[in-house]
């Protein structure tokens, strides 16, 4: 499938937004079950988890997408997502992160199928009820910059945490030991192309990783950070507990609804 929908610059051009799905990293967190395979081609309800985030792209209207992955099972994303027909993707790349760097230096990895154009990316753990149509449609609007999507939580000091007054975000502060509100970002993230630039001048943390949120902090200083409240339930599927809250969420209400439609079909495409 290959369209030519786009929003039209003030050049007369027109551009595509790009899809990146982070789907990395060694699971630990829920070994033993990952020493066989990577954790998001784990079971969550009746979907391997990383159709998931695949699916949130695709009811914005994202159908270019690359998947960054890494681990000794790399080659099973390949033997299920194929060249992406199950999802009508105009096309799906696929590129290898060596050893666990973070979030950032994941994305970066990614820097030259984005060739400069805006992208949304999706955390591979990452399961939503609804969509992220309205978001999505308001960064094509927005000149420069960046846009996360918070959520309130009850366990804030596990994700990255803003600090906000009257609806403005002071600041972002990565797994705070005291949260300063009740918000978490969630792993869903917009952004132009100087993200690169911007990971290219991120530290290493003290976990020895390139931080995301050290990318979204250096957006709010430079005064290109919008972001909007997540309508529906949002949860990751990192940990045991969150693996089973993610299944039963899915299987009592359906995820990646939209309107007229509810939840996707559950029917995906037979191999050929």
């Amino acid at each position: 499938m290959d369209d030519n929908r786009g929003l039209a610059t003030s050049k007369g051009e027109s551009f595509q937004m790009k899809g990146v799905v982070l789907a990395g990293g060694k699971g630990s967190r829920l070994s033993p079950l990952t020493r066989v395979t990577n954790k998001h081609l784990l079971p969550v309800y009746d979907w391997p988890m990383i159709f998931y985030p695949i699916q949130t792209l695709v009811d914005a209207d994202i159908r270019d997408i690359i998947v960054v992955t890494g681990g000794q099972n790399s080659g099973d994303f390949l033997r299920l997502l194929s060249n992406g027909k199950d999802f009508d993707l105009r096309r799906i790349h696929y590129t290898y992160q060596e050893g666990e760097g973070g979030i950032a230096d994941a994305l970066r990895l990614a820097e030259p199928f984005v060739e400069g154009e805006k992208i949304c990316v999706v955390l591979g753990d990452n399961i939503i009820e609804n969509n992220i149509c309205a978001p999505k449609i308001a960064f094509e609007k927005q000149e420069k910059g960046a846009h996360i999507i918070l959520k309130e939580v009850p366990d804030p000091e596990r994700f990255g945490c803003p600090d906000i007054c009257d609806g403005r975000i002071l600041g972002i502060e990565e797994k705070p030991k005291l949260p300063k509100s009740n918000f978490a970002v969630t792993g869903i993230y917009f952004y132009d192309a100087t993200v690169f630039e911007k990971i290219g001048r991120t530290k290493p943390s003290w976990r020895n990783e390139l931080e995301i949120t050290d990318v979204n902090n250096m957006y709010l200083h430079e005064g290109t950070l919008t972001h909007s409240i997540l309508d529906g339930w949002w949860t990751d599927a990192g940990t045991f507990e969150s693996l089973l809250r993610a299944t039963n969420l899915t299987a009592e209400t359906g995820a990646n609804k939209i309107p007229g439609r509810g939840a996707p079909p559950r029917q995906m495409k037979r191999a050929e």
